[in-house]
């Protein structure tokens, strides 16, 4: 596996791929690799001739009072699991050579960025979007591939890369959970055992959600279904709520009637310094 920090030289070997006819596969990440970042490797090595993994803590996407100083890292246990699973390329940029002295570009997706999480974290989405559409533009994969986990930056991504004629397929990988179904994430990493526990009632009040929608066996109203899950998270005292919605798929709107391909999106903090999104789709 080549480690390259350097942008020209990493353009310069998957340039050359690119002329052996090689496909290529980008799995963007900020590192601190778990079995679901793992999933996405698989899946771009199952699926493509070479896999890029960029390794890049995005300093645009984290707000004031986020934690990109304390974000997880560890470059060596990184680049021993990605090497393990068959990544041919990491590409760790600095921040400066990404956001080189006088960057003043930025890239918006209005619409799907608006609410969900978007409402939570001005600028979060800005900032993902700038730092994908450059690596885009170094990497220029043919696939990419991106975690479901993040459903609402999914879509973003998809939305950017049509509206931006990006040449690339841009798919979306099953959430990774653990054995209790709570969803694998870098700030898991935070959390002691207790929070650990406390943690998994989001996913519970996801699946409570499900499991009333299928066995009404028709067309549930959303508001009675959140006010359940609601209760649920709110009897946990260490846990509070930023928000939960169902929404449809596609353009993530808010639905009043589950219908069609929609899903349940949420997000709670852990004693209040621990923020942790999941999701499920109200469908088989």
């Amino acid at each position: 596996m080549i480690v390259c920090r350097s942008i020209a030289e990493t353009r310069k070997i998957i340039a050359g791929w690119h002329r052996e006819s090689e496909v290529v596969g980008l799995v963007p990440t900020m590192g601190f690799f778990h079995d679901g970042h793992l999933e996405l490797m698989r899946t771009s090595v199952t699926r493509t001739g070479k896999t890029v993994v960029s390794l890049f803590v995005n300093p645009t996407q984290f707000g004031p009072g986020e934690d990109l100083e304390v974000y997880p890292r560890d470059f060596d246990g990184d680049c021993a699991k990605a090497r393990e699973v068959g990544v041919d390329l990491m590409f760790c940029p600095e921040p400066d050579d990404i956001y080189r002295t006088g960057h003043s570009t930025e890239v918006s997706v209005t619409g799907l960025a608006a609410g969900l999480c978007g409402a939570d974290r001005p600028g979060h989405f800005t900032g993902v979007a700038t730092v994908v559409t450059k690596l885009f533009n170094i990497v220029q994969p043919n696939y990419a591939f991106f975690g479901e986990k993040d459903f609402q930056q999914l879509r973003i991504i998809h939305q950017l890369a049509r509206d931006l004629d990006f040449p690339i397929w841009v798919v979306g990988v099953p959430i990774v959970r653990e054995d209790d179904g709570l969803a694998m994430s870098s700030r898991n990493a935070y959390l002691s055992d207790k929070e650990r526990r406390e943690a998994l009632v989001l996913y519970k009040a996801l699946m409570l959600i499900k499991q009333q929608v299928l066995d009404s066996q028709g067309r549930s109203e959303t508001d009675s279904l959140i006010r359940m899950a609601v209760e649920l998270i709110e009897k946990n005292g260490s846990c509070s709520l930023e928000y939960l919605s169902i929404v449809d798929e596609k353009d993530l709107e808010k639905l009043s009637i589950v219908e069609g391909r929609c899903r349940a999106l949420g997000a709670i903090r852990v004693n209040q310094r621990i923020r942790l999104i999941d999701n499920l789709a109200l469908y088989n």
